[in-house]
């Protein structure tokens, strides 16, 4: 017997659950269903993403509508357009033998008037983003007024993502007498309020331990220098051979140029964030579901609607502003029960954040070093050799072998398999023969300190830069510019002194190659951004290979300072690995093994036209990432 016929569903839901291949309710639909079938009543439910929340509210909503009265009935509000669709499609699918239910998703970036056309004609139950449905309240093109059911789903992340006062305005045009139910990872203060506010004794769900990370999803987390923060996921990438991963970076720009730069190692990779269009976003979840793509990167927000099966692995590439937030991230991988990895990619000065991720999701993170390249060749020599073992023949090669057999003669099995295994294995372990090795073990640490710049403020090192107040930057302007920037946390940027034409800062030892790298490849109105390291406020100075440019700050014009630009030439610190041109990469994606092939044209994340990015020839950055070319920063007023 399916179990979900002990809950009290009725026929026609049973009927579609068949269909959909449910057989056993998770532990939240267990609990929610009858409880919500039996009696009208506000609920607030804590459970991770992944523990089927949209059916625990879905099935007995839909058993609760009216389908003959075609007035709005229920209100679901969801955090993004994405999960927005996904909820209204998975609603329609539960509800396909009930007769006369419409269902409409209200989101931006779609024609208003076409959903409020839609709405007109009949919705009982309407899926909306709350900027987009307090809209269409102020324009008067919805009722809610007579609404009997209303649903936060993710209602944590909408009051992260800045929705509280939509929230409360929708919620307030509703009557109080409708059944409230709130779905939730976690229940920070914000959420609890809302409960306090618009909820009548509500009864509460909560699945694990309240605000805890998922069972099935183990933590991990590896120290790398602020440098090799990009090399990191790549070794982690090639260690996983069969990885299907969402990536996730803080920022935008950081997002797409983290995609670019896998793009051009080799991997399938695309990213995901709010500049793309809706059809781009679409495009690219296709391709991930479809699994032409292999490490998906993306932003926080745009991934609240990724709901695909089977990731293996989320990767933090760069910890989230907000610590509740990791909990949302691992909750990608380890859905439906099965196993997943969450992964931390961390510097030495984010490392306190890991404890209170700890505190949070109540479980303990596993520190690992970054694979050496040897290690990362007998994975992938092994995945190989596995591979070609369970390779299915395909008989129509029997008409090639003799001339096979011809070409090959005379070699011994043993040869026949080395030189076999060596046409996808010899680019690789080349790389990997050439590369150091990252992993900051406690030599590794005290080695790169002794190399490290340092000054007489406690390790510290202290920067001359050709901007100032004539650029419009007062102190605080230009340290928020270069934590942003940088992607530095609060307090690495200090001591920053702003003059006219120029200023200086300083920040910790470690942080020095990201700042020689970053800001000196930047432009600022058409002139290019000069970083130096500094002796001290007035005398001489150091550029980034240690050289003494000489002279004082305000010497000649083409010695670097305000006056003038330094007309210097830069190397990148390092390669990002083999350009798989035969063997690893081919022409289509591949799954698994050496390969990550390129991503197919049409299929690929927004990229720079061809005269930005780098030339395969051209020295290659050692931290993330994309083409030479940075977007310039708007001047400000």
């Amino acid at each position: 017997m399916n179990k979900f016929e002990q809950l009290g569903l009725s026929e026609s839901l049973q009927r579609a659950i068949i269909d959909l291949g449910f057989a056993n309710p998770t532990e939240v639909q267990e609990k929610a269903i009858p409880m919500l079938l039996e009696q009208d009543t506000d609920l607030v439910a804590l459970a991770q993403t992944g523990t089927g929340k949209t059916a625990a509210f879905g099935f007995p909503l839909i058993q609760k509508i009216d389908a003959d009265n075609r007035n709005t009935q229920a209100l679901i509000l969801s955090p993004t357009r994405e999960l927005c669709l996904q909820i209204t499609n998975e609603i329609k699918n539960y509800s396909k033998y009930e007769k006369g239910l419409n269902v409409v998703a209200v989101y931006g970036g779609a024609s208003i008037t076409e959903q409020a056309r839609e709405i007109k004609r009949g919705a009982q139950i309407i899926v909306a983003t709350p900027g987009r449905m307090q809209d269409m309240i102020n324009r008067g093109l919805v009722n809610i007024t007579q609404i009997n059911y209303c649903v936060l789903d993710e209602a944590d992340e909408m009051l992260n993502m800045g929705f509280y006062e939509d929230i409360v305005n929708i919620l307030s045009t509703t009557p109080d007498e409708k059944s409230t139910w709130l779905f939730s990872a976690t229940m920070p203060q914000e959420v609890a309020r809302i409960a306090k506010q618009f909820m009548h004794n509500p009864s509460e769900i909560t699945v694990g331990t309240k605000n805890s990370g998922s069972a099935t999803v183990s933590h991990e987390f590896y120290l790398v220098n602020a440098r090799d923060r990009y090399e990191a996921l790549k070794r982690l990438a090639d260690a996983n051979p069969d990885i299907f991963s969402v990536v996730f970076c803080r920022t935008k720009r950081d997002t797409q140029a983290v995609a670019e730069k896998l793009i051009e190692d080799g991997y399938s990779a695309a990213a995901l964030h709010g500049d793309l269009s809706q059809a781009q976003r679409d495009g690219v979840m296709k391709s991930f579901r479809g699994r032409q793509i292999q490490m998906l990167v993306a932003t926080d927000v745009a991934a609240r609607g990724i709901d695909v099966d089977n990731v293996t692995h989320v990767v933090n590439y760069q910890l989230p502003d907000e610590i509740e937030t990791y909990n949302h991230r691992s909750g990608r991988t380890g859905r439906a029960g099965k196993l997943g990895t969450s992964i931390v990619i961390v510097t030495k000065s984010e490392l306190r954040k890991i404890s209170s991720i700890e505190r949070i999701i109540k479980q303990k993170f596993e520190e690992k070093t970054i694979p050496s390249g040897i290690e990362i060749c007998e994975i992938q020599l092994l995945h190989l050799a596995n591979k070609i073992k369970d390779t299915e023949v395909d008989h129509e090669i029997d008409n090639y072998l003799p001339a096979i057999n011809q070409v090959l003669d005379g070699l011994s099995k043993e040869e026949l398999i080395k030189k076999m295994v060596s046409v996808e294995f010899n680019r690789f372990i080349a790389y990997y023969k050439k590369n150091r090795d990252i992993s900051t073990s406690g030599s590794d640490r005290r080695e790169r300190d002794d190399r490290e710049p340092r000054d007489n403020n406690g390790g510290a090192v202290r920067y001359f830069v050709n901007i100032g107040s004539r650029d419009n930057f007062d102190w605080m302007q230009l340290k928020d510019f270069l934590k942003e920037t940088l992607d530095l946390g609060r307090d690495d940027v200090f001591k920053v002194d702003v003059k006219e034409g120029f200023s200086f800062f300083n920040t910790d030892a470690e942080h020095s190659d990201r700042v020689m790298t970053i800001l000196n490849d930047l432009t600022l109105e058409g002139r290019r951004i000069n970083v130096e390291i500094s002796k001290n406020d007035g005398g001489g100075r150091r550029d980034h290979n240690g050289r003494n440019s000489g002279g004082s700050f305000g010497g000649g014009r083409n010695s670097g300072g305000f006056k003038g630009e330094r007309n210097s030439s830069r190397s990148g610190s390092g390669g990002f690995g083999p350009r798989r041109e035969s063997g690893f990469s081919g022409s289509a994606p591949r799954e698994g093994g050496f390969a990550r092939g390129s991503m197919p044209r049409g299929e690929s994340s927004e990229r720079a036209p061809r005269n930005e990015r780098r030339s395969n020839t051209a020295p290659r950055r050692s931290e993330f990432g994309g083409g030479d070319a940075r977007p310039k920063r708007p001047r400000r007023s």
